[in-house]
């Protein structure tokens, strides 16, 4: 509960802006994620997009830096400015988002690969595509699959066996579509947006929910699990 991620993206830096506001003087207590963008990605762009976002944060280093997707520049170029944030103090460490399995062979093969640290994906009950290739590939390499999205952007809360097991159970089909991504990653990481108190609270109290096997069997036939690989989705 204590992870916040944010992007040079969101609102133009306006949202880096707002976190730093929330957390000055009390860095310490958050494990702060940010991400460059994939025009900024270049060796040079990449760590001036770095600085730039430390200063709207308020903040001497981020504990994670991520490239948000794939563009143009080529990955070594990225990887090589991530090691230098690193040497130089500015993060603590670099992961990825939106990489496929083919994308995470490739910068396995760039000087300083080995230092990734966590794969940011969209995954949810709605979009299990991860969990045949992706999730696999990830654990067998020691790599933590970071979720985004659980909810599916607000459109997993109309379905009605969500809503049904939800209702059964006392919680909002929001906290159970929380809960179920929670579960299925043991070892891995879950962003969340939360918008006021009370919404950071009921997430929390997600963690608590139990699933009877019954309840995961309904779940996996209304969102049955891939049966063969797909493309990685984004949102």
């Amino acid at each position: 509960m204590t992870l916040v991620d944010t992007a040079e993206m969101y609102g133009s830096g306006a949202a880096e802006t707002l976190v730093g506001e929330a957390i000055s003087g009390r860095r310490d207590e958050v494990f702060l994620v940010s991400k460059v963008l994939p025009s900024n990605a270049s060796r040079r762009g990449t760590i001036e997009a770095c600085h730039a976002s430390l200063e709207r944060l308020g903040t001497d280093r981020l504990d994670l830096y991520l490239l948000h997707w794939r563009g143009r520049f080529p990955l070594q170029e990225t990887v090589a400015a991530l090691e230098e944030l690193v040497r130089e103090g500015a993060i603590r460490g670099w992961g990825v988002s939106n990489f496929d399995v083919h994308d995470l062979d490739e910068l396995a093969q760039c000087p300083g690969g080995a230092g990734l640290q966590v794969n940011q994906v969209l995954y949810n009950l709605a979009r299990r595509g991860p969990e045949f290739a992706l999730l696999p590939h990830q654990r067998s390499a020691g790599v933590p699959l970071m979720a985004y999205s659980p909810v599916d952007h607000g459109e997993l809360l109309d379905d009605t066996t969500l809503d049904e097991i939800a209702e059964g159970k006392g919680v909002t089909p929001a906290q159970l579509a929380l809960a179920w991504v929670l579960q299925a990653l043991p070892d891995g990481f879950v962003a969340v947006k939360a918008s006021s108190r009370e919404h950071v609270e009921q997430n929390a109290a997600a963690r608590d929910v139990v699933f009877s096997d019954d309840e995961r069997a309904a779940l996996d036939a209304a969102f049955p699990a891939p049966s063969r690989a797909t493309p990685l989705e984004m949102l």
